[in-house]
């Protein structure tokens, strides 16, 4: 399992360069700060 470790500490990395590029550099990026639809279930943040 220290590989898929591995691989979503990349993605979440990744999603942290993403954001800084699309909105710009944040003090402290939060995961509250992306809208996120009342449709969606809560579920998908472990995904």
């Amino acid at each position: 399992m220290d590989y898929l470790d591995k691989v979503l500490e990349k993605l979440k990395e990744w999603g942290r360069k993403l954001i800084e590029i699309l909105l710009g550099p944040e003090p402290e990026p939060e995961p509250d700060l992306i809208p996120i639809p009342v449709k969606e279930p809560p579920r998908r943040r472990h995904h």
